[in-house]
């Protein structure tokens, strides 16, 4: 019988695992999900200069700031001297949430206003034909890549 056998303590998957290579750190790091809700990070100000309008939106919207408690592992990364002291603000952005059915009907309705923008537009080309020479509104596009020889 051999004995040129390596013992399994000096066999292991830590001696063979590549070197983790290193990345830039996220600028805004992402939330712990709670379910039923989708996060967002909003404009409070910009450049120092606050945006009280756009956060009034956002939150006629349903969109409703987190606070502290609810994430904290935000403790660290939040701005001490932020006007929001119990929210997490990062750069000027405040991380706000809000029930992912307001989220999806809001995408609803903004796809429904493509689409009726899409189609008054396609009314008014076509408004414009004549049978001696037809307008062609074509709604496909294709991609090639490169060329075949």
């Amino acid at each position: 019988m051999a004995e040129n056998r390596i013992p399994r303590e000096v066999d292991n998957r830590q001696l063979a695992e590549r070197p983790k290579a290193w990345t830039p750190p996220e600028l805004l790091p992402e939330p712990d999900k709670q379910p039923g809700f989708a996060y967002r990070w909003i404009r409070v100000s910009m450049l120092n200069v606050a945006d009280p309008r756009n956060l009034s939106m956002r939150m006629r919207e349903g969109w409703e700031p987190v606070t502290l408690t609810e994430q904290p592992k935000f403790k660290l990364l939040a701005d001490p001297n932020s006007q929001y002291k119990d929210n997490i603000e990062i750069g000027g952005l405040l991380l706000c949430k809000a029930p992912e059915e307001f989220v999806k009907q809001r995408m609803e309705y903004e796809a429904n206003m493509t689409q009726s923008q899409a189609e008054a537009v396609d009314n008014s080309f076509m408004r414009q034909n004549d049978a001696r020479m037809p307008l062609f509104s074509e709604k496909k596009s294709t991609v090639s890549f490169g060329k075949k020889d």
